[in-house]
């Protein structure tokens, strides 16, 4: 396209219009409203269809314009007294603008004064405050007071620079914009905008005022393809509320332009940023023993950004329901925390029949956390998981079936204050709950008091180290008081657990010092002394009628006090073994043997005078019965005989260093061969049977490159066993037999690795909320278990993992990223000549990504002591882009089921899903 110079008066008259009446500002005059609006007056918009003014190359003069603009108020009106040829034609206007507008073009800025419009033409932008706005041609329309955005075409008649409208977050990219600057209402046309995660790609936008727009034939999806979304809402008719909702008339989803019967006639989109509270849409299945169902279905109340509450609850068409309350909390730099209750009413069969049972479970838990920066010298936390012994057993939601394998119940609630100062006073206050789901035993203490004062040298100086045996003479006092109650789950919660509740306290006050002898050998001596009190003690007599000894309870203050004596010494040797470096291929350079030798002894003395006796008369004559009144105390009872005792230890460590497989690298490589050996046993000096105790052997390593864990022990007895398998005071090689007799023996074993390299410790399916339900439910840190699954509850699911940093092949993902866990346990006991295998499992689970939307996953366990296998669970999961779709089965076991789900993985439509779940029927 070729312009022809433009004549000389032309330019005269160009200049000197710009020169004089800064025609720029008609620009920042007319953008003003543009700021502010996108809206017009109906009667001032063109019908759509109507084409939008074409581009007017204009003869332009040689003098290049300036790029850019900046006015300000003051410059908003034209000088209407300017002596020249277009003083007639002087334009007036009326200041609209309170703050400075910048705008500039990439190829002219020219103003058309008979026609009262101004052309911004290539990579046009205008600034102003919060506002930007681009695009490839912008003109400004005095006359009829419009606004008009467009794009160009380029010279392959692609249309390019589109208008890009930017306010704040919120960002609109239509083909071309038009408002009015008095009405202040526009149209968009062919517009897309994002709110909050879902986006919005209409044909036809009407803005009413700032917080209001009507949209004609949108297209509302989640989509990352706008081009050609997967799937999309079609609203034909609807309103638009920026940051807060959609309302729509007839709408319904179309797959892949194919529309679909899933529709309706008026709909609600929430777009806020805030929580808002709403229902919960439950997921339905079918249970072969209770019917159809309805879980995880309730209400959430967002009370406020730092407390939140759920009631959600399951129904059964047999008449079985579940509820469940659910809270989280939070305070920034202060504390967090959930809260949550449930319970369930169970009824197996049909009332009438011999199988029908009724039964209710429970379960509470508590997570509270401080914050490490609301105050350094007191904390408080809570980790609460206590309820119905067999409340994850017989729990029927699915989210609890790794905690089915769980064997405890446990919970701690914890107060600790320091006081600064010399000496450093620490108090903790402490309630814990321990829950035994085989036994039903329970064990609580309601409260636990720990003080302490920190450790006071009364010999040491005030400057400089300290030296010696005198000024390292060290003491310090420790407090721990509580009340224990030992109960059954049939009791928990009712008066009769408290009926045989134990208090107690218990104070301590150890000394201590140490030094060192020829200069490698460290000696330490300690004595401590005990005091012991108790709120109750029993006393016993001989019932004659009875002919038995009778125990009863004594209430009142009681107390007994002990000390005894120690020393220890040690030392540390250092071993090397060099091998030829100068052989070539050698790869094995040196071994580094390290042994911790260290002997003890100890002395207990009697207290023999807290002891009391009973005489006990029968047929064979009368004998005395020894007891203590302290002999149900929390703290334990007086030792009754003296005890002088050696102690004897031995700690090893082997390292190796090998060259290194990196040509690069100068220094050796060192390897962990043994992280520890130990041997440890002890010998009764004043004993006169049965003097040594067992030795104790324990040890542990990690090889191929600390993936694998390997922990093992063994306990050796000197002495044999007679004909009953009691042990008797001779030694075992006396006996016919070896010099120790192996009596138990443990070896466990675990075992991480991936195709990375990294020890593949965390499941590929398995984000950080579904592994919290575990771990709050008492379950184990990793996914042996299986893990925690509700497809319906976007908490426990991950839509955003790590993905391989290679791009896969279009027909063949030629790296498929895979992790397994495994974790092998055998125990063997012979304490009584019994000399079998206790327990002997291993558990195991894994993922692998098949392809970059593929991945499988599965857990499992097998107990070759009973030959069956454990909880299986195999897990499946499909990325379909903006869809998500997932199966799990457990095919086997008392806990057979399989769930299936398809959805949409954006939160704004979770709700848009299809479940089935079913539990097979039980089998005789």
């Amino acid at each position: 396209m070729s312009i022809q110079k433009p004549s000389h008066t032309f330019t005269k008259i160009h200049l000197k219009a710009l020169r004089t009446h800064r025609l720029n500002i008609l620009f920042t005059l007319s953008f003003t409203v543009f700021i502010n609006t996108f809206s017009f007056a109906q009667g001032d918009i063109p019908e759509k269809g109507t084409k939008l003014p074409a581009i007017e190359v204009t003869e332009q003069p040689e003098t290049k314009l300036i790029d850019t603009t900046t006015v300000t108020i003051n410059d908003l009106v034209l000088n209407e007294k300017a002596s020249d040829s277009t003083k007639n034609d002087t334009i007036k206007t009326k200041p609209l603008l309170s703050s400075t507008v910048s705008y500039k073009a990439k190829d002219y800025m020219s103003y058309k004064k008979k026609e009262a419009k101004m052309h911004l033409y290539n990579e046009a932008e205008v600034h102003y405050e919060d506002m930007d706005v681009t695009a490839g041609h912008i003109i400004l329309d005095f006359n009829k007071d419009l606004i008009y955005a467009k794009g160009i075409v380029d010279t392959s008649g692609v249309y390019i620079q589109r208008p890009v409208f930017k306010q704040g977050q919120n960002v609109i990219e239509p083909d071309s914009i038009v408002f009015n600057t008095q009405t202040k209402q526009g149209l968009i046309y062919n517009s897309v905008t994002e709110q909050n995660g879902g986006t919005l790609i209409t044909e036809t936008t009407k803005k009413v005022n700032d917080s209001v727009y009507y949209i004609k034939n949108s297209k509302f999806t989640t989509s990352e393809n706008l081009d050609d979304p997967e799937y999309y809402f079609l609203i034909r008719q609807g309103k638009l509320v920026p940051n807060s909702k959609v309302v729509t008339g007839l709408t319904n989803l179309f797959i892949y332009d194919v529309p679909t019967p899933i529709g309706l006639p008026f709909a609600f989109f929430p777009l806020t940023k805030k929580q808002t509270s709403g229902v919960i849409f439950p997921s339905f299945g079918e249970d072969g023993n209770r019917g159809y169902f309805l879980q995880n279905g309730g209400y959430y109340f967002a009370i406020s950004d730092k407390f939140d509450l759920a009631l959600l609850g399951d129904y059964y068409t047999n008449g079985s329901y579940g509820l469940r309350i659910e809270n989280k909390y939070a305070e920034r730099y202060k504390y967090r925390g959930n809260l949550a209750f449930r319970y369930e009413n169970l009824i197996t069969s049909e009332r009438g029949f011999p199988d029908y049972a009724k039964s209710t479970i429970y379960n509470i838990r508590w997570s509270h956390q401080q914050d490490a920066k609301a105050n350094p010298n007191a904390r408080f936390s809570a980790n609460v998981n206590l309820g119905s012994q067999n409340y994850y057993q017989q729990s029927i939601n699915q989210i609890n079936l790794p905690s089915t394998q769980n064997n405890t119940l446990a919970s701690s609630i914890a107060y600790s204050k320091t006081f600064q100062g010399e000496p450093q006073v620490n108090i903790n206050l402490t309630a814990s709950h321990s829950q035994n789901t085989q036994s039903g035993s329970i064990s609580m203490t309601l409260p636990t008091l720990q003080g302490s004062v920190g450790r006071v040298f009364p010999f040491a100086p005030k400057v400089g180290s300290k030296k010696g045996v005198i000024q390292n003479i060290n003491l310090q006092y420790n407090l721990n008081a509580r009340n224990q109650i030992t109960t059954t789950d049939e009791f928990f919660f009712k008066s009769e657990m408290f009926d045989d509740a134990q208090i107690g306290a218990q104070h301590s006050i150890p000394i201590s010092t140490n030094f060192k002898v020829f200069k490698h050998f460290s000696i330490s001596a300690s004595a401590n002394y005990n005091e012991v009190w108790a709120l109750k003690t029993v006393n016993k007599y001989y019932d004659a009628d009875e002919e038995e000894i009778i125990t009863e309870d004594v209430n009142g203050f009681d107390a007994y006090r002990t000390y005894n004596f120690s020393t220890s010494l040690g030392t540390t040797i250092y071993g090397m073994f060099n091998f030829d470096k100068k052989k070539e291929g050698k790869k094995l350079q040196a071994i580094r043997h390290v042994i911790r030798p260290s002997i003890s002894y100890n002395i207990n003395p009697a207290f023999d005078n807290y002891y009391d006796t009973v005489e006990v008369i029968d047929a064979d004559g009368t004998t005395q019965s020894e007891y203590t009144r302290f002999e149900d105390n929390l703290f334990g009872s007086p030792n009754n005989t003296f005890s002088s005792s050696i102690g004897i230890g031995v700690s090893n460590n082997f390292e190796a260093k090998v060259r290194d497989q990196d040509s690069t690298k100068i220094e050796p490589k060192k390897i962990i061969l043994l992280n520890n050996l130990n041997f440890s046993t002890s010998y009764n000096v004043a004993g006169d049977s049965l003097n040594w105790s067992p030795v104790r052997v324990t040890g542990g390593t990690q090889i191929f490159n600390n993936k694998m864990n390997i922990n093992f022990g063994a306990t050796l007895d000197p002495y044999a066993l007679d004909s009953n398998n009691t042990r008797i005071d001779t030694y075992n090689i006396d006996n016919g037999g070896s010099l120790f007799r192996l009596t138990s023996a443990n070896l466990t074993m675990g075992y991480s690795f991936d195709s990375k390299g990294t020890g593949g410790n965390d499941s590929r399916n398995e984000n950080e909320n579904s592994r919290n339900e575990r771990l709050l439910s008492g379950g184990r840190d990793d996914d042996l278990f299986g893990v925690s699954q509700d497809f319906a509850d976007s908490r426990f699911n991950d839509d955003d993992k790590d993905k391989e940093d290679e791009e896969p092949g279009e027909l063949y993902n030629y790296k498929i990223p895979w992790n397994f866990r495994l974790a092998y346990a055998v125990n063997y006991s012979n304490s009584q000549r019994q000399d079998e295998i206790s327990s002997h499992s291993i558990m195991f689970s894994g993922d692998i990504e098949l392809s970059p939307k593929w991945s499988i996953g599965g857990s499992s366990s097998y107990d070759f002591k009973n030959n069956g296998f454990g909880l299986t669970q195999l897990r499946f999961q499909r990325d379909l882009l903006s869809w998500r779709m997932n199966f799990t089965w457990v095919p086997f076991g008392t806990y057979n089921r399989w769930n299936f789900f398809i959805g949409i993985k954006s939160s704004i439509l979770k709700d848009l899903k299809y479940e089935q779940r079913r539990k097979t029927d039980e089998q005789l």
